[in-house]
């Protein structure tokens, strides 16, 4: 069981490329917390009901009506999520305490459509913390360029600001990627995503 002090490390530096609000921490959790947290990620249920594998905690989303209401409440974050939702609120990443974690399971040729987070379902951060295999994902704006990132093992990004709000995000999928002018190709990759539940909102 991962406790709150093994999950709380010195504050690492944050890096911010060329889209206002998006940043980037390379190593934000150790190859052995990322380890741990695959093995308790791995012995709990998994849903089925997307393309791809995921878990709920916190609340559920509901992806076909894009909500999340009092009904769809499951608990509190198991402990073994809770610190790192402490974590990014004390770092002040989040400004709340995140309170709802998606767990994604992406296996090699499989992606993300570009999207952006539903905007009346959740707060002003989203963060998400990578484990596994690397891989690239693009953001897309229609005033700006196409901007790539390389989503490492171990490491954490945040949107907010014109990242959370303007600009789409999406893990095109195939089955390798060109890093640093290699091919690169996927294995299993697993994410976990932080957000802020708001109630009481509209579908949109």
């Amino acid at each position: 069981m991962i406790q709150q002090s093994d999950l709380f490390g010195d504050v690492r530096e944050n890096k911010a490329i060329a889209i206002p609000g998006l940043h980037c921490c390379s190593n934000y959790i150790t190859d052995e917390e990322q380890r741990r947290l695959l093995e308790i990620i791995d012995q709990q249920p998994w849903l089925t009901d997307l393309k791809r594998r995921v878990q709920h905690y916190g609340y559920r989303y509901d992806y076909k009506a894009r909500m999340v209401t009092p009904e769809l409440y499951l608990g509190p974050l198991p402990n073994w999520l809770m610190p790192l939702a402490m974590r990014l609120h004390h770092e002040g990443l989040f400004s709340a305490l995140p309170d709802q974690a998606i767990i994604n399971e992406y296996l090699p040729s499989e992606g993300i459509s570009a999207h952006v987070d539903c905007v009346p379902c959740f707060g002003k951060e989203i963060a998400s913390l990578s484990l596994g295999s690397a891989c690239i994902m693009e953001f897309t704006h229609p005033h700006h360029a196409k901007q790539t990132w390389v989503l490492e093992p171990c490491s954490l990004f945040v949107l907010s600001g014109a990242a959370r709000y303007e600009w789409q995000h999406c893990i095109p999928a195939r089955k390798s990627d060109v890093i640093d002018g290699s091919k690169i190709n996927r294995t299993r990759r697993v994410s976990i995503t932080f957000r802020k539940v708001i109630l009481n909102h509209s579908a949109t």
